[in-house]
């Protein structure tokens, strides 16, 4: 760390502070620790996520680019960190730990290659800076959680190694029969073969599931893992209270992956919270770029935060933020519908998304739910229901000033419900 910069945001908080001495439970991505007993335990499995922050002196991205994301890359470093997650999960499992100073397993070894800030790596800051041209966001500029979400869901299509199926779940609407079928391509082919009058006798054993049979080999898995991740807007200028219990109780799901989201002007990836402090990593921190030896091992240290980690009140909260979760096994993602189910249920708490079978046919069309003020909608809408959408959408325009409010927002759930509530009214 002696090459490390201390930016703005490090600084404010000088010596890191301890975790209080308190009886509440420690939550860190599904796991439960206590602060007065526990707090080698809980620096342990903080300093063993992987850790992304600004770093200098790589090559420049796009050839003549930036050689540093100090100022601007907080979000795409979130975002790292948020995959990262899934991919230790996918390979090492959530209970791993890492040890400084020992040589590591290969899957961990080919997880950190996978980030470092060269144009070759799977989710180099320079593979995600170029892919978000595409989301229309130019070298050097802010993301929000949504950008980056969107760019991650592009760049593990090419991850050939992971094989994951990144779901980006709009509208604050998860469809769980998207899900499946992501997951699970197989069901198409079968239920396509199936679906048959008359299978040819010539068959043999294959039957209807000939179609499956005829897939590439990496489409044949029973369940391709999982990685959720829905953007949401859980307020206008600062955070709805009414979603606070429920954005503590995604951190305390065994599928969690954390939230990637902050406060004005910086990102911060979200792992877990004590009381009504959200627990966090920072990647406000310059460091200089790594190379990677000759035998393809990483100079890991800069990699782990070794220090305890940075606090926040929830009431500080940017609304503008992404939730993830990671499902190894169809099994995995069968209890995560049941325990969000069971905390929609809840009246402490405000659901911030709506869990669904299929996809609702009252789903509000995207050409609506974008449009501007000013621009005409769609001739084929019911003229009374262009003008409830209008008036919703202005009330959405109006961003908080963080550095990821740039990006059109999701609908709160609040809005959402009246969209659907009208719709089926009219």
């Amino acid at each position: 760390m002696l090459n490390a910069t201390l930016t703005y945001d490090t600084l404010r908080f000088g010596e890191f502070e301890d975790f209080p001495e308190t009886a509440e439970p420690v939550w860190i991505l599904g796991r439960n620790f206590s602060a007065l007993t526990e707090k080698d335990e809980i620096l342990s499995d903080v300093s063993s996520r992987l850790w992304f922050t600004y770093r200098k002196n790589f090559q420049p991205i796009g050839g003549t680019g930036p050689t540093s994301d100090t100022g601007w890359g907080c979000m795409l470093r979130c975002g790292q960190m948020i995959l990262a997650e899934a991919l230790v999960c996918r390979h090492l499992g959530r209970d791993w730990r890492w040890h400084g100073g020992q040589r590591q397993r290969e899957e961990y070894v080919s997880i950190l290659n996978a980030f470092i800030d060269k144009k070759d790596c799977y989710y180099s800051l320079h593979q995600i800076a170029q892919m978000g041209v595409g989301e229309g966001k130019s070298i050097g500029q802010w993301y929000g959680p949504n950008t980056v979400a969107q760019v991650l869901k592009k760049l593990s299509v090419f991850d050939s190694w992971s094989r994951l199926a990144v779901h980006v779940a709009m509208d604050n609407t998860v469809v769980i029969e998207e899900i499946k079928r992501l997951c699970m391509p197989w069901l198409d082919y079968a239920g396509a073969a199936c679906s048959e009058p008359e299978p040819d006798p010539q068959r043999g054993l294959n039957g209807c599931l000939e179609g499956a049979c005829a897939m590439a080999v990496e489409e044949m898995v029973l369940w391709k893992p999982l990685v959720l991740l829905i953007p949401l807007r859980l307020g206008l200028s600062d955070i709805n209270e009414a979603y606070m219990e429920t954005l503590k109780q995604c951190f305390m799901l065994p599928q969690s992956l954390g939230v990637i989201g902050g406060k004005p002007n910086s990102a911060h990836y979200f792992i877990g919270f004590v009381g009504e402090e959200l627990i966090y990593l920072d990647p406000h921190t310059t460091q200089v770029a790594v190379e990677p030896s000759h035998d393809g091992q990483v100079p890991d240290d800069t990699y782990h935060c070794q220090h305890p980690p940075c606090r926040m009140n929830i009431r500080e909260l940017d609304p503008s933020l992404a939730v993830g979760f990671f499902c190894q096994t169809e099994e995995d993602f069968d209890d995560w519908c049941m325990r969000i189910r069971k905390m929609s249920c809840s009246r402490e708490a405000l659901p911030m998304f709506e869990l669904v079978d299929s996809q609702p046919s009252h789903y509000a069309s995207a050409d609506v739910l974008n449009l501007t003020p000013g621009q005409c909608p769609p001739h084929h809408h019911h003229p009374k229901q262009i003008h409830i959408l209008i008036h919703i959408h202005k009330g959405q325009t109006n961003e908080s000033h963080s550095a990821q409010a740039s990006e059109p927002r999701p609908a709160s759930g609040h809005i959402a419900a009246r969209i659907q509530a009208f719709s089926v009214c009219i």
